[in-house]
Parts: structure tokens; sequence; C-alpha cells
């Protein structure tokens, strides 16, 4: 049995770039959402269900650790008829919500139908409401709870060998591009995973890369402070900006492309003319690293400012434009993109890794701590709500649908629907943090510190 009291050393840290843990105080705990849902990855404290499986070779194991629910996972959901080879094979279940016992117990497989579907009973308290190949809905009818595990439908184990830090799909969903903790950034087939394209040209690690719209041109940042444009047809680069004191971390494109924004550990957001290769301006100076940008449209009703100086004319788009900032000094910041001016500022319980736009009022911020805070740009003094299924960082958010995906380090990847009534819980890492997830259509690429990118097929949701 092995024991951990440290979720940052078990997910490594989000790559080692944060040592600190954050022991303050965490505000808006009365607004914490907390949801009596089924979940598969173990450290989840709350109301929440948890999964622990046993199949393959029981190296899971179950214990309590200083209040909280502990243990080692194995691989688990490579496809359910894997996960139930034998006969009398079990998972065990735990569902717990603020103020009521811990419920307890465990699923059970039966056999396998001639189809090759496995048949699993659950014991009581719980309810195995549908089984696939690829995925298993198990509900907890006293709290009225419900997730669907989804298995990957396919695994790229030979695009990278090393940790793969970030991904992007094309408009098109015809080719993927991403970058791995050895300096290598890719482009290969969605589809099968070929490789079809090496981009070289940075020096040490690519931490960001993005396809713009066209689908065959490439954005990338890395830590030597440089920004690149590549040609998807040919690996050439094409451009490189230069300007960023420090690594790059995240970027954003502006409409078509003509314009991008990217922010760095200096503490600065910059804008971009890709026609000319020039800095633009700066667009937020803040005084802390920028761990993350989204870019949206604006609500009609929100102040953006006016720009103290007039505007090159080489900005394309940047009007109406609210510009958000992931702060590492704990802080969600809104800026203007045209203006450069301040539209909000949010302090949250720890450091901002990631952001995203739900619509253009709704956005939502990602903390180091595992907090989603969803805010209304109309008025950001108090979230709309704060969900909190773990205390590990938060890494990446998505919107979906009517909903969000989230990830985080310590291999947890959910879909979330605004009501929060449904959640599935994408499964195949184990306790490896993954990185960034990416969406084209029914489809879900997720990149992960174990070096395999997986797609995940949600037309059954």
């Amino acid at each position: 049995m092995f024991l951990f009291t440290d979720r940052r050393f078990l997910c490594g840290a989000y790559q080692e770039r944060r040592s600190r843990r954050y022991e303050g105080p965490r505000p808006y705990r009365a607004l914490k959402v907390k949801t009596s849902t089924l979940n598969l990855i173990l450290y989840s404290t709350g109301s929440q269900c948890r999964w622990y499986s046993r199949w393959y070779d029981g190296r899971c194991s179950l214990a309590t650790f200083g209040g909280h629910h502990v243990g080692c996972p194995c691989f688990m959901l490579t496809g359910v008829s894997h996960l139930c080879r034998k006969n009398e094979e079990q998972a065990w279940l735990s569902c717990s919500s603020p103020g009521k016992p811990t419920l307890y117990g465990k699923l059970t497989c039966q056999g396998v139908s001639s189809d090759g579907i496995p048949e699993v009973v659950a014991s009581e308290g719980f309810v195995v409401s549908e089984i696939t190949k690829k995925s298993l809905l198990v509900s907890c009818p006293r709290e009225n709870a419900s997730t669907k595990f989804l298995a990957p439908y396919t695994t790229f184990c030979r695009i990278h060998q090393k940790s793969i830090t970030c991904l992007d799909i094309s408009s098109g969903g015809g080719l993927g591009v991403s970058a791995s903790a050895d300096g290598a950034m890719k482009i290969w087939q969605a589809a099968n995973g070929e490789i079809r394209r090496c981009l070289e040209g940075h020096v040490y690690d690519v931490n960001c890369c993005r396809f713009f719209p066209s689908g065959i041109v490439v954005l990338s940042g890395g830590m030597d402070a440089r920004l690149k444009i590549w040609s998807a047809e040919d690996a050439k680069c094409v451009v490189t900006f230069q300007g960023h004191k420090a690594g790059i971390l995240d970027t954003a494109i502006v409409d078509r492309g003509r314009n991008v924004v990217s922010s760095s550990r200096d503490g600065t957001a910059r804008l971009w003319d890709c026609g000319t290769s020039s800095c633009l301006g700066v667009v937020a100076d803040c005084g802390s690293p920028v761990n993350g940008v989204a870019l949206g449209e604006a609500d009609n009703t929100l102040n953006l400012g006016s720009p103290e100086k007039i505007p090159s004319e080489r900005e394309i788009g940047t009007e109406g434009k609210l510009l958000l900032l992931a702060r590492e000094d704990k802080k969600l910041q809104g800026v203007g993109l045209h203006s450069r001016q301040p539209v909000f500022l949010f302090v949250g319980s720890d450091a901002f890794n990631c952001c995203t736009f739900l619509s253009n009022i709704y956005l939502l911020g990602g903390t180091q701590d595992g907090n989603i805070y969803q805010l209304d740009v109309r008025n950001t003094k108090a979230p709309v709500r704060v969900v909190h299924r773990s205390g590990a960082p938060v890494l990446s958010l998505l919107p979906f649908r009517d909903g969000f995906i989230a990830s985080q380090g310590d291999g947890t990847c959910f879909i979330m629907q605004q009501d929060l009534d449904h959640v599935a819980e994408l499964t195949g890492p184990d306790c490896d943090p993954v990185y960034k997830v990416a969406t084209w259509e029914k489809q879900v690429y997720t990149c992960c510190r174990d070096g395999i990118v997986r797609r995940y097929q949600l037309s059954d949701l």
C-alpha cells in the first residue's frame, strides 16, 4: 500500500513549476459546489463518489490517512472489456455528501456476453444503468448522482517519447499538433497518430502550440521567450517574434490571425502583428507570470474603456475583445484588448493556471488548488459558483456544448454541464497530470505526462 499526503508530490506539481502549497484561507467557501457525483480518481474530498478498481493485478488499495482517502490506483478503463476479463472481478465505490455518512459499494463482473460486453452488477446503493465496450454509467440513487466513465477510443503512444505538455487539433479535424518535455513539436494525423512533420527551431521546451483558423499554420511559444509561426505543409518557420524577457506560457489568436496575443513569465501580455513580425504593444504588465490567456467577444453592456493612444493601423479585429489573464499572483484579470484598459480584477484562492470563456457573459478560471471559478463579467465581485472536485491543480479548461471540460494534475479529466446534473469522466491516465484538452466535433483529445495522446468519442453523450 502506498500512502501520499501531498497531491502535488504525486502529480508532479504541474511540471515542477511550483513547489509551494497554499495553506491560507479559501474565500467563498459557502459558494463551493459540492455535488454528489461519481469520480474515478482518488484523492477527492467532499461530496463525491469514487470508483476504485482492483482489476488487473490488485495494485489498488484504499485506506484512510489524515481524514482523506488515499491510494495507488492502477491504469483503469482502457476498455470495459479489459476491465472485466475474469468472472467475479470487482471494483470498489464510495459516495459521500456533506453531513451524511459515506456509502460504500462495489461492482462485480459476472461474465462477458457473446458480443464482448461485460455483465456488471452493483451492490446495494449503486446501479449500473448502462454499459458498453467503451463506457460505463453508474448511479447512486440515494444522492441522485450518476457519472458516465468513458474509455479512450484510441490511444497514440508513438507520437512522443516524453511527457506531452500541449496539443491542439486543426479546424478541419484532420491534423494535430503537440509538444513534449524533450522540446519536440510534431504535427500528426488526428485519425491514426501518424507523424507528418517535425517542427524544429525552438531552444528548450515548447510551452504552447495551436493551429490558426486556417488549419495549416501553427503558432507556438517556448521557454526561449520566442513566439514562432510554422507552415504545417512543409514545417518551415515563417515568422519569429522576439520581445518577451522570459518564457512564453500561452497564446491566443485574434479573429483570422493577422494579430496574435502571447503571455509570459515576465508578467506581460503582448499583441503582435504577423505581417510585420512586430510587437504592437504591451496589453498588460502584471508584475507576475501570466500562466494562461483567453480571448473573447465582450458583452455589449461591458465598458472596455478607450485607448490612451491611437492604435496602430496594423491592429485588426481587436475592438470589442476582452482578454482574460490567468495570473500567478492569485488574480484573474480582464483587459480590453483594443483599449489596453483593465476591466476587472478577481482574486482567487491560489494561482490561476488557465481560463476560458463560456459565453460573452460567463467565464471560467482554474487555480492551483483545484478551484474552478465561474464569473459573470458584468459583476465579478463574487463568483457565480465555484466547482471543486479535488485539490489537484486545474491545468486546462475548455468550453464544450452547454458546459465545459476540465483536466487536473491528478489525472482527472471530466465534462460538466452547466446545470451540474451530469458529469462524464474521461478515463485512462493513472495519476499523471492531464495538461491539455482539445476538441473537434464529438471527439476529445487529451495529452498527459505519461506521453500518450488519447482520443475519446462522445457520440454516446
